[in-house]
Order: structure tokens, then sequence, then C-alpha cells
């Protein structure tokens, strides 16, 4: 079965997502954003989710996770939880 390791940045709205992507792609380390702004309890670890499966996230992060490509920042993704940006570390078929 597929796996994937991710880690996330929650935020309330789409303008937030926005500009903390625009400063991650401008240079600012995506972990120290995620400590610093995320509402998720995965911010304290910088935002990491560790591994999971294919339907153990939302629907809306498994379509991401499991397609985006690799080590680059995805978002805003929309769930029932907020907005996220996502970054896939790493993923097996």
């Amino acid at each position: 079965m597929a796996r994937a390791s991710a880690k996330h940045i929650l935020v309330e709205t789409e303008e937030q997502c926005k500009q903390l992507k625009a400063e991650i792609e401008a240079g600012a380390d995506f972990a120290q954003v995620a400590k610093e702004h995320s509402k998720c309890p995965s911010g304290a670890e910088g935002g990491t989710l560790g591994q999971f499966g294919p339907g153990e996230m939302v629907k809306e992060f498994d379509e991401v996770v499991f397609s985006a490509e690799l080590n680059k920042v995805q978002g805003p993704v929309k769930t029932q939880f907020g907005y996220h940006l996502l970054e896939v570390t790493s993923r097996t078929d």
C-alpha cells in the first residue's frame, strides 16, 4: 500500500495561507513558519505529520499528498479545519 510523509501548516484564512506560502518560497524555513503560525498541534514539531497511508487523512489532504511533487509547497488546500500548506517529504507506491 502507498505511504507518504508530509508536513503542513494550518491557518484560518486563505489570505494568510497565501502570505505564508510566499514567505516560504522566498526562503523562510517551513518548520519555523509552522511553529509560529500553525493552528495544528503538529506546528510545535515544525508541522511534521509523520507517515500515513491513503484514507488516514481527510480527502483533500489525500488528493494532494498522493499526487503532488515531492518537497514543493502545495496550497492553499481547504479542509473542514481551515487552510493548509502541505509539503510531501516522501512517498512510496
